[in-house]
């Protein structure tokens, strides 16, 4: 797969400006934590999501196709 380039996220072990980390926010029982787990072990690329083409130079970069997912499953539990 080609080295793409998509849109910034902060990681969730950067401390941000109101202590503590973001993880800390987040309680261990949570399922985003599961579900973040679950679409980490999975070959997206094999399972057919596609990939954004190159920027068009117009707009901002793609959001990485494993965040979108995690997205939706966390928001289609309920």
């Amino acid at each position: 797969m080609p080295n793409r380039r998509y849109h910034e996220v902060q990681s969730r072990t950067t401390v941000p400006l109101f202590p503590p980390h973001l993880d800390d926010y987040v309680a261990d029982n949570n399922p985003v934590r599961a579900i973040d787990a679950y679409v980490a072990m999975l070959d997206l690329q094999a399972l057919g999501f596609c990939y954004a083409d190159a920027r068009s130079g117009s707009g901002q970069p793609p959001f990485d196709p494993a965040i979108l997912l995690k997205l939706y499953m966390y928001g289609s539990q309920s």
